[in-house]
């Protein structure tokens, strides 16, 4: 398709769905640009347990991080090098930002899934209006399409707000369960990594 025929299909989408359908083409622009980012920021899942990861990140400085889990455990090894005072209270504030960057989008994401479906609602009513609107003054065809262009823009506007909502909650779904995955994992690092230290500072005392 060349530019003249997607400019087309476009301006035919705007007369089918009247005038939520601009709205409705916003959503499902911030929809899968708040999903791809999502998507793209915790990606390459994990290949081994959270403690094993950090035994091999431990061992292999110098290795590049796959995934935001790996990253957050660098900067944690790193932190219990400098042997930072209260560890864990630098590590709440250094993983604060990686926290912070997975739940990025999560609230526009689920804005969109709620109000896609009432756009969608909202131009079915104005497409029953007209529809009504057209039977009140018997005019089968008028500028806006009468009777026949009514109903298609109340079938299509819902048609629309629902394409747009199913698949954002479907993929909302599976990305909050991955954040509360990565969630878990950042805590089970911070975990290990206190551990670790309070265990070298008890073998230190007991040598003492």
């Amino acid at each position: 398709m060349n530019i003249s025929e997607y400019s087309l299909l476009i301006k035919e989408l705007f007369v089918a769905g009247g005038i939520v359908m601009p709205p409705l083409l916003l959503c499902i622009l911030l929809l899968w640009y708040g999903v791809g980012y999502r998507f793209w920021v915790m990606k390459e899942p994990k290949s081994m347990s959270v403690r094993d990861m950090l035994l091999y990140y431990q061992e292999h400085t110098e290795k590049p991080a796959k995934n935001i889990v790996a990253q957050a455990m660098q900067q944690g090894i790193a932190l219990k090098k400098k042997g930072v005072r209260n560890l864990r209270r630098h590590l709440d504030a250094a993983f604060y930002e990686y926290e912070r960057e997975i739940g990025k989008f999560s609230v526009l994401i689920r804005v969109i899934v709620l109000i896609s479906p009432l756009l969608g609602l909202l131009g079915t009513v104005i497409g029953m209006i007209e529809t009504f609107d057209s039977l009140a003054t018997m005019t089968l065809f008028s500028q806006s399409g009468g009777i026949a262009g009514g109903i298609a823009q109340a079938l299509f506007t819902t048609q629309m707000g629902l394409t747009v909502a199913i698949p954002g909650l479907l993929m909302n779904s599976l990305l909050n369960r991955k954040l509360r995955q990565i969630e878990q994992d950042l805590s089970q690092v911070k975990d290990l990594l206190c551990h670790q230290r309070n265990t070298i500072k008890n073998s230190m005392s007991h040598k003492l």
